[in-house]
């Protein structure tokens, strides 16, 4: 008899069963994760799927137990488990062969990236949903060069008002979308706020929510596809919904991003925007980055500068506008938050290094 239960996380050999039994559908088993369940065939694991948010993800059935529907009954308790937790709606981010799986379903495909991901969805607060509400604040924009920028502004700086700044020089109306997850040391309603008060004095300048689907849980997730180029699947479906569904809903007819040296992630991302906005129409424009002195204005920069109390860097970086909140009661409590977060950086790097008995060792050999 098959039987479900909740896998419970916190315990290593239940956590470390469901990573094996993932492997061998080339599934990783990291990142946000808040509900995992399984299905038991006596004491052997068959089947599973977890939340993470309102995202339902690694969902997987062994081979000898396939077209018994239990896909279904996964997906059910998954269902389930979002209505306790008031998740009103789901998505699914899955490999492009299994689309057909999900929408025979009921759920609805979003966009799908070849040949690595695709996102579904069903419930409410559909992407459809998203854009009424875009089309309600921004109205349609036709006739209008209108331009956005996507932004998480950990915290906003100068080097974020300058890419506003081109951009508003080169469009009739720009569109800031900020990312939405909360994932970050600044909390979105204080990033949302530091951004809006950041371009407050620039005209034809708007505002607003990046909401489930731009960098969000469901198109930009923290888990991989084994066997793919992993950033290639997520960030050809961030762009891809983007670029096929967001833009053309909201006449935006150019995306602006600041040119990344360093970040494999954030350079990946600007390199799959040119391939999937080219094809459809999209134009990108990569600005070169912001700096003062020989140093390059960055979020990073300005967090690193927080935790050492380096505030003359800190001023050099952020517009007047951030400074002010930084000096505040809120912007202290997320300070005391970074220097957390660097002290124990600090102590786990400590821990990584030899001890002098292993140094000795390997000075003899």
């Amino acid at each position: 008899m098959i039987t479900e239960r909740e896998i419970f996380l916190t315990d290593p050999e239940e956590k470390q069963k469901v990573i094996d039994f993932l492997k061998e559908f080339d599934l990783t088993f990291t990142g946000n994760i808040d509900y995992t369940m399984g299905l038991f065939d006596d004491n052997r694991l068959i089947g599973t799927g977890s939340l993470g948010g309102r995202v339902m993800r690694d969902i997987a059935i062994s081979s000898d137990y396939q077209k018994k529907g239990l896909t279904h009954r996964i997906i059910r308790n998954l269902q389930g488990e979002s209505n306790r937790r008031g998740i009103t709606g789901n998505q699914i981010f899955t490999k492009p062969k299994n689309v057909p799986v999900f929408e025979h379903m009921g759920f609805t495909k979003v966009a799908v990236a070849e040949p690595y991901a695709g996102l579904l969805e069903r419930g409410e607060d559909t992407l459809e949903d998203y854009l009424s509400r875009m089309r309600a604040i921004l109205g349609t924009g036709e006739g209008k060069n209108r331009g956005a920028i996507v932004m998480n502004c950990n915290p906003f700086t100068l080097g974020h008002r300058s890419l506003v700044e081109y951009a508003v020089n080169h469009c009739d109306e720009v569109i800031i979308f900020a990312v939405q997850e909360d994932r970050s040391i600044f909390p979105f309603s204080e990033r949302f706020s530091l951004i809006k008060q950041g371009v407050a004095d620039m005209k034809g300048v708007s505002v607003v929510s990046g909401g489930n689907y731009i960098i969000s849980n469901a198109t930009f997730p923290t888990y991989f596809i084994k066997g793919t180029d992993e950033l290639a699947a997520q960030t050809k479906l961030d762009a891809t919904v983007f670029a096929t569904r967001i833009a053309p809903a909201l006449n935006i007819t150019v995306r602006f991003v600041g040119e990344e040296p360093t970040d494999k992630t954030t350079l990946a991302y600007n390199e799959s925007m040119q391939e999937v906005f080219s094809n459809n129409g999209i134009e990108l424009k990569i600005i070169p980055r912001e700096q003062k002195g020989n140093q390059i204005v960055s979020a990073t920069s300005v967090r690193k500068a927080l935790a050492e109390d380096d505030w003359e860097t800190v001023s050099r970086m952020v517009p007047k506008t951030t400074l002010v909140y930084l000096k505040s009661a809120d912007g202290e409590a997320v300070i005391r938050k970074i220097k957390m977060a660097e002290a124990l950086k600090k102590m786990e790097s400590g821990k990584k290094q030899d001890s002098p008995a292993e140094q000795v060792s390997k000075v003899s050999k």
